[in-house]
């Protein structure tokens, strides 16, 4: 196996995370090395990654054509690295993290959650905690505040169920007025994509998707994203469920179901509003590009894989913000089985280190990196853009239509009454300067030979609003004046010689 250029061939760990596509997929170890290797036909990937310093977190699988050795599994492990398989309908297929111990008297807590009361106290402060960044998406992004107010009075609510199935329809309610209120937000996609685009991915739309009935199997391209991001954060779930000793299939707020992890969903949905934002930002601010996505014959919006990959960059985002939160699930399961007065009753935060920081007497302070958006694109062509809506081409082609739509206009206001009668004045008013003055009132010494020598070479360093009240005239004339490709009736040649302080010559 030849060791490749990892930088030239883009499997280098960005943001800690790489992603892997395509078909005959391959990661192994080789000589020490983790060996991966992905890509469709000739179009191969490739990289060795040592045992230190590779800044790998996450190696992420999209897809299921190929190979992982347990030999591959055990560096990573090895290496406190986490193996996470999606499909690209937002289907989480399996998560593998770091190897920890776990204690028997926490998943026996979680198993009797609902009879010690403990699931009911956690569902209340997670679906709280949910409608909070809900009502705070709605009002400073969607800036919607009729919607935000009607969440935070569901949340006021919360307090009042006594029981899980009355959190649970607090939670769809709000839900109900939430994504209402997504429906009508427009997806822009560059000028030369429209022509290919299905006009019911021009909007939001539903959260339901109309083939499914729910948001499995998304219709359009925001739902599709929306569910490969909430993958990407239920496999962090995972993993954080995971490392505190916890069985991330036996949940509080969500039922039990066959092929589903209940407790991980409990974990995100807290998280979930730091989803929407990072989308809401996202497509409101750029377009999307049309090649990132694919209609399967039924309707269903898949994401391409080369697109997934910068999606999956997210993850380390969305484990640092669910990881308090999965400790402070753990820290409530084990405290409603204990007595106050055992010592063990303060489980360790493997996740945040929050216990460590504050046994140093430093403040904890949760450092949450904003998650990284995909490249900047065109509006116009979708090319990849350094900064800016338009690249250097497109920006020229619109900056060209503007000046032909300005001049347009300006033709038009120029050749209207008011202007007319405006020019009339200014006419007249000049008349009847330059008729009375009279050449005799001008020194001898200020003539044009001292005009173009002394006066127009220093015009240069004054502003051309300056000029323009100076001389009452207009700034146009103003700015021909200072360039030298007008010269002013000589009656403003005193006044222009006091301007840059030409004096009387000895």
């Amino acid at each position: 196996m030849a060791t490749q250029n990892a930088e030239t061939l883009g499997l280098t760990p960005r943001h800690g995370v790489v992603t892997l596509f395509g078909y005959g997929i391959h990661a192994c170890v080789d000589r020490g090395h983790l060996y991966i290797e992905d890509g469709i036909g000739p179009d191969r990937r490739t990289v060795r990654l040592p045992r230190v310093g590779h800044g790998l977190k996450r190696l992420i699988v999209i897809g299921s054509d190929g190979m992982v050795s347990l030999a591959a599994l055990r560096w990573l492990a090895d290496q406190d690295a986490a193996f996470v398989m999606l499909d690209r309908d937002g289907t989480v297929l399996t998560t593998s993290g770091p190897v920890r111990p776990s204690d028997a008297r926490l998943r026996r807590a979680q198993a009797l959650a609902a009879h010690s009361g403990a699931a009911l106290e956690i569902s209340r402060e997670l679906v709280s905690r949910k409608l909070a960044g809900q009502s705070q998406v709605a009002k400073d992004k969607l800036l919607d505040s009729r919607t935000a107010d009607k969440i935070a009075q569901f949340r006021t609510e919360l307090p009042k169920a006594d029981s899980i199935p009355s959190v649970r329809l607090i939670e769809s309610q709000a839900a109900l007025a939430y994504w209402s209120a997504w429906r009508t937000l427009p997806i822009n996609f560059p000028k030369n994509d429209l022509r290919r685009v299905p006009d019911h991915w021009l909007s939001f739309g539903a959260r339901m998707s109309p083939l499914t009935g729910s948001p499995r199997l998304a219709s359009n391209p925001p739902n599709a994203i929306l569910n490969y991001l909430y993958a990407v954060l239920e496999s962090e779930a995972r993993l954080a469920a995971a490392a505190l000793g916890l069985d991330p299939g036996l949940g509080v707020l969500h039922v039990d179901a066959p092929n589903r992890d209940s407790l991980a969903f409990d974990l995100l949905e807290p998280v979930r509003p730091q989803v929407d934002a990072y989308l809401l930002d996202w497509i409101t601010r750029q377009p999307l590009k049309r090649e990132w996505f694919f209609e399967q014959r039924d309707g269903n919006c898949r994401l391409m894989g080369s697109f997934a990959v910068k999606l999956s960059e997210t993850a380390p985002t969305w484990g640092r913000a669910v990881a308090p939160i999965a400790e402070w699930v753990a820290q409530s399961l084990w405290t409603s089985t204990r007595k106050p007065a055992r010592s063990d009753q303060t489980l360790p935060t493997r996740l945040t280190q929050r216990r460590r920081s504050e046994g140093t007497g430093n403040e904890f302070v949760l450092n949450i990196k904003p998650a990284p958006y995909p490249d900047r694109i065109c509006s116009g062509c979708g090319t990849t853009t350094s900064g800016g809506r338009h690249c250097p081409k497109c920006g020229r082609e619109i900056s060209r239509e503007k000046l032909i739509e300005l001049a347009k206009v300006g033709r038009t206001a120029a050749q209207s009454p008011q202007a007319r009668i405006r020019r009339a004045e200014t006419k007249r008013r000049h008349d009847l300067a330059r008729s009375s003055w009279l050449s005799s009132s001008q020194p001898t010494w200020l003539n044009e030979e001292t005009y173009v020598g002394r006066i127009q070479p220093r015009l240069a360093g004054v502003t051309i609003s300056t000029l323009s009240s100076t001389l009452g005239v207009s700034k146009s004339y103003a700015a021909d004046i200072r360039a030298g490709r007008r010269r002013p009736h000589p009656r403003h040649w005193q006044a222009l010689a006091k301007l840059v302080g030409v004096a009387i010559p000895l």
